[in-house]
């Protein structure tokens, strides 16, 4: 006699459970969705890009985001689970075809950011068309699984501040007369408070009264930086001293008087 409690148990003991977990979302290819799951790819897509603005917004709570950023984020992955989506309405091939001619589109979207920006910032842009492509596709349950990895690592690597340099590369605009020598001038300061300096520019101002040194300079982590610009400004004959970070040195190069 047939016993459906010993089937139910075999089919437990050799199904693989992480495959149950995930296998109403995977079963069905999206080949031909419904308007149900077109509705709940597309939602997801957006829940999970605003938990992505979320977490970008507490991995920048000290660097500061742009309310225009983060709402880019649960855009983005809805626009492209959209675009996948609607390619499997029209298509008749295969998931894996139509996720590929999806891709190409999705992807280049990436472009939209035409100013270069943080590292970080182009990765969370890539995060939010990735779990845009995993819902669009219908796999929602990898796609929050997905998400949950990946939004602690970004989490985590933010509160250990991971790989973070024991130094800050920097622009160091000095001013000085132009009866001082400025050669080795500033050497032994440098080395007090810097592991590398190198003169980029010097440029003559205020009608040859003045020469404007400007230094790459690589500051240890350590180090006053009020101590290092009075130390400056006790050699320079206490005139104008800038200490930029290298991403807004081209503000230093400003001729523009204020």
């Amino acid at each position: 006699m047939h016993n459906p409690i010993a089937a139910m148990a075999a089919a437990f003991e050799t199904t693989d459970l992480f495959a149950r977990l995930f296998n109403d979302q995977s079963q069905y290819n999206l080949d031909f969705p419904g308007v149900g799951q077109v509705l709940a790819c597309i939602l997801t897509a957006l829940v999970l890009g605003i938990l992505i603005g979320l977490v970008y917004m507490f991995t920048h709570r000290k660097t500061g985001y742009t309310q225009s950023y983060v709402i880019a984020m649960p855009m983005l992955s809805g626009l492209v689970a959209t675009i996948i989506v609607m390619m499997c309405l029209l298509a008749n091939s295969t998931t894996g075809v139509t996720a590929a001619i999806s891709l190409t589109g999705a992807f280049s979207l990436v472009r939209f950011r035409s100013a270069p920006g943080d590292p970080r910032d182009i990765a969370y842009v890539f995060f939010a068309m990735v779990m845009g492509t995993v819902c669009g596709i219908g796999f929602i349950g990898y796609a929050c699984l997905i998400f949950v990895i990946m939004a602690a690592a970004l989490i985590l690597f933010n509160l250990l501040n991971f790989a973070a340099p024991k130094t800050q590369d920097m622009t160091l605009k000095v001013t000085i007369p132009e009866d001082l020598n400025y050669n080795g001038l500033f050497d032994k300061v440098f080395e007090k408070y810097t592991t590398n300096h190198l003169l980029r520019r010097v440029k003559t101002t205020d009608f040859g009264t003045l020469f404007d040194l400007i230094y790459s300079v690589r500051v240890r982590n350590d180090a006053d930086q009020k101590k290092f610009i009075d130390d400056i400004r006790a050699l320079n004959g206490n005139l104008n001293v800038t200490l930029v970070l290298y991403k807004y040195d081209d503000q230093i190069y400003d001729t523009k008087q204020k």
